[in-house]
C-alpha cells in the first residue's frame, strides 16, 4: 500500500507549523518545531527566499495533502468529488477530508494521530453504525455512529489517546461519549470550524491553471 515514509517531524518543519502528525509529542516541548522551527535540510535555516506563484499554490496544496495525510492521486479524487458537488469547492474539499473515516476517529479521540487512526481502523478496531469499517477512506454522513470495538477499547495508547482528547475538547460537528468509546458524527463541520490556517482557495487555482 502507498504511504507517505518521509518523517513526520521533517514534514512539519517544512510547512513551518506543528501538523499534528505524531500524537501527545505535538503537545510537548519535544515538539522539533519547538527546538528547530526552520525548514530541514542543509540550507534550512537560509531557506527565506521567496516562493515563486505556482511553489505557493504547491506548498497550500502539500500542506493540507500532509495533515490529512493523503496521497496526490486520493487527494485529486477528493478534489474532483468535492468540484461536482454543491456549494464552494474549498468547503466541499475540507469537508470532504473531515468525513474520511481516519479523520473523524482521530477527532473524537480514538487514536493520537490521524496516522494512528488509519492504523486502527485497518486493524478492524472501529466499528461505523454497528459494522466494523476496515477503510480509512471511507467517508461518514451526518447521523453515523463511530465506536471501538471490545478489543480495541482495551488497548492502552486507546485509552491515553481519549483522555488526552477529552482534556483538550472534541469538535462541534462530532458528539463523543468518552465512557462508552463511542461517538456520532453529527454534521459536516462548517468552514468556521476548521483551521484558518489552511488556504484551500490556492488549492482551487491550482487545479484550475
Amino acid at each position: 500500500m502507498a504511504r507517505n515514509l518521509d518523517p513526520k517531524c521533517r514534514q512539519c518543519r517544512r510547512e513551518g507549523e506543528k501538523l499534528f502528525l505524531k500524537a501527545e509529542k505535538c503537545f510537548s516541548d519535544k515538539c522539533a518545531i519547538e527546538r528547530r522551527a526552520y525548514a530541514p535540510g542543509q540550507h534550512g535555516q537560509r531557506s527565506g527566499a521567496r516562493l515563486s506563484d505556482f511553489g505557493v499554490h504547491l506548498r497550500a496544496k502539500q500542506k493540507i495533502r500532509r495533515i490529512y495525510g493523503v496521497l496526490e492521486g486520493q487527494f485529486r479524487r477528493i478534489f474532483a468529488k468535492a468540484e461536482s458537488r454543491k456549494g464552494q469547492t474549498g468547503e466541499n474539499l475540507l469537508q470532504l477530508l473531515e468525513a474520511r473515516l481516519d479523520a473523524t476517529t482521530y477527532r473524537i479521540g480514538f487514536a493520537g494521530s490521524r496516522a494512528e487512526a488509519r492504523q486502527l481502523v485497518r486493524h478492524n478496531g472501529i466499528l461505523v453504525n454497528g459494522k466494523r469499517v476496515n477503510i480509512p477512506s471511507y467517508t461518514l454522513k451526518p447521523g453515523d455512529t463511530i465506536e471501538l470495538t471490545e478489543a480495541s477499547r482495551g488497548q492502552l495508547r486507546v485509552k491515553a489517546a481519549l483522555e488526552a482528547a477529552e482534556g483538550r475538547g472534541f469538535p462541534e460537528w462530532v458528539s463523543v461519549d468518552a465512557k462508552a468509546g463511542k461517538a456520532t458524527f453529527k454534521a459536516m463541520p462548517q468552514r468556521s470550524e476548521l483551521s484558518p490556517t489552511l488556504n484551500e482557495g490556492l488549492v482551487i487555482e491550482l487545479y484550475s491553471k
